[in-house]
């Protein structure tokens, strides 16, 4: 009987040792697992911090189009040439309000787009595509018949200064073309914007208000405003964000 308890007493502490093993190794696995989860969810939230602060890049970029579009409109009837503008609206026009109405062309043409109203009761996003651009509205993305034009060959320069695409150029105008404000830094390309044109009757008018602009036009008369349309690009050019704005001048 010794001898047996003997050879139990040695066998017991090496099974002991093997379940140790196990347990060890099934700890480590845990471990290794919650380790592996943390850094995921830390690489996660990093990666949405990122993102956040690229659409706000944008967004802040595309605000800034859509004042740059407003000072071009206000400045054009002027014929004011800002300091490093790349270039400038008809010097020469005598339109005391906005961007003359007969500037805007349908291809877009220094980013004045004209559009009809009844083209416009036929736009379908459902069927737009590049190459069926009737049924789109211009400010759409070119896959869907948009007209902004991205080869940037094409457009004046801004940094530097270079003027040779002026009255030739189609499509978004890119931020300071007409008023010289400083490039958005830190963007992976410059905003731009198109503007619609648009006459209308009654705009803003109640019974205490009896002008629908501010130059002081009656309520009978057909008011001219202009739709605006900017498109911000982040750190990235595949993180974009497009704002709209109505202005009266």
């Amino acid at each position: 009987m010794s001898g047996f308890n003997e050879q139990t007493d040695v066998a017991s502490p090496r099974r002991e040792r093997g379940v140790a093993l196990v347990v060890v190794l099934l700890f480590l696995v845990a471990i290794t697992g919650i380790s592996v989860w943390t850094a995921r969810q830390s690489m996660l939230a990093e990666g949405m911090a990122r993102n956040q602060m690229d659409q706000e890049a944008a967004r802040q970029a595309a605000e800034s189009a859509l004042r740059d579009a407003e000072r071009d409109i206000d400045n054009a009837p002027l014929g004011v040439l800002m300091a490093n503008a790349s270039c400038q609206r008809n010097a020469s026009t005598t339109d005391t309000d906005g961007i003359s109405p007969s500037a805007f062309s349908s291809d877009c043409a220094k980013g004045l787009c004209l559009k009809d109203d009844t083209s416009y009761t036929a736009s379908d996003w459902t069927v737009a595509t590049a190459s069926n651009k009737t049924v789109a509205d211009p400010w759409w993305p070119k896959s869907k018949g948009g007209l902004w034009n991205d080869d940037e060959t094409t457009k004046p320069g801004r940094n530097p200064v270079n003027s040779s695409n002026c009255d030739t150029f189609t499509g978004g105008v890119p931020l300071g073309t007409y008023s010289g404000v400083p490039p958005v830094r830190g963007v992976s390309k410059q905003p731009e914007y198109l503007i619609e044109v648009f006459q209308r009757k009654h705009v803003r008018i109640n019974l205490d208000e009896t002008q629908v602009t501010s130059t002081g036009e009656k309520a009978n008369q057909w008011s001219t405003m202009y739709r605006i349309t900017a498109r911000g690009f982040g750190y990235s050019q595949r993180t974009q964000v497009v704002l709209q704005s109505v202005f009266f001048p």
